[in-house]
């Protein structure tokens, strides 16, 4: 007897035990875990050791770090009546707190096919108001309406819409040939206005430095002119105060001469300059005054 019953405990130890281990659940850092027991909500489970009681309990865990999901690319008609093709995708993470963790599972049905969807649908109405260039031209504009749809729809879905990217908006082939060719001849004018505009200025300066350059020698030409004006003015002074004394005793000299050769007496004025020149010509000196 005192054996069977040493058997039964041995025995329900080890079922204890087993129970135990096979009960044990380890919840990562980045999960959060809700626990149900008979399926009715229990208790939230955080990260680290917890224990359910196998067969009874269930923990579901939910990853609570930011996850990005594709929109899926997808043909909208804008406004101008084309066909684009439109790509996103959604940044989103569920809220780390209880209330949240459980609405994320108790109020919708799987919330990553429902933001996929209902970012889908949220796209066709923005872009299905603006024509392909304004499309293209605010794409800001798109994923801020884009993020504040998602965040009102999902409110009450305890996830957090952190972001939205835009990933494309691509017109028809044909639209897009016709939409390079018009930007490349965009650019060809561009480069051919600046071409001009660059020898136009080349020119201009040249011109200018010519202008410059006839000016110098027009300014040279005046300087010169005035030296020239300046010295002839200097010799006149020059010639009018030694000039006309010298013409007048030339003058005497000339009536002297005639007189002389006609042996005529005259009478010479006592003018020291003019003896000494007469006497230089009759190759005498001149007599000394007596007193």
């Amino acid at each position: 007897m005192p054996g069977i019953i040493v058997d039964i405990a041995i025995g329900a130890a080890v079922v204890i035990i087993f129970l135990f281990f096979i009960g044990i659940r380890i919840v990562r850092p980045t999960h959060r875990g809700l626990v149900e027991r008979l399926g009715k909500y229990k208790r939230f489970a955080h990260y680290g050791f917890n224990w359910i009681i196998p067969g009874i309990d269930r923990m579901f865990q939910i990853n609570v770090t930011e996850v990005m999901v594709d929109a899926q690319p997808q043909e909208i008609i804008t406004n101008d009546n084309l066909n684009a093709r439109v790509d996103a995708q959604v940044y989103f993470k569920v809220k780390s707190d209880e209330e949240n963790v459980k609405s994320s599972q108790y109020n919708v049905n799987n919330y990553q096919w429902q933001i996929v969807n209902l970012a889908r649908t949220t796209l066709r109405n923005i872009i299905g108001t603006l024509t392909l260039k304004s499309a293209n031209s605010e794409r800001g504009k798109i994923n801020s309406e884009l993020q504040r749809t998602l965040r009102e729809e999902t409110g009450s879905w305890g996830i957090e819409i952190v972001r939205t990217e835009l990933k494309e908006i691509d017109p028809p082939k044909d639209v897009q040939e016709t939409m390079n060719k018009v930007v490349k001849a965009e650019n060809e004018k561009i480069a051919a206005v600046d071409f001009a505009t660059a020898t136009e200025t080349m020119a201009d300066g040249a011109r200018r430095a010519e202008i410059k350059k006839a000016e110098g020698i027009r300014q040279a030409k005046i300087l010169a002119a005035e030296g020239e004006a300046q010295a002839i003015k200097l010799v006149n002074e020059a010639a009018e105060q030694y000039f006309v004394g010298n013409a007048q005793l030339l003058r005497r000299l000339e009536t002297v001469e005639k007189a002389m050769a006609n042996n005529a007496k005259i009478i010479v004025p006592g003018d020291a300059q003019l003896i000494n020149i007469i006497g230089d010509l009759a190759g005498v000196l001149p007599l000394p005054k007596k007193d």
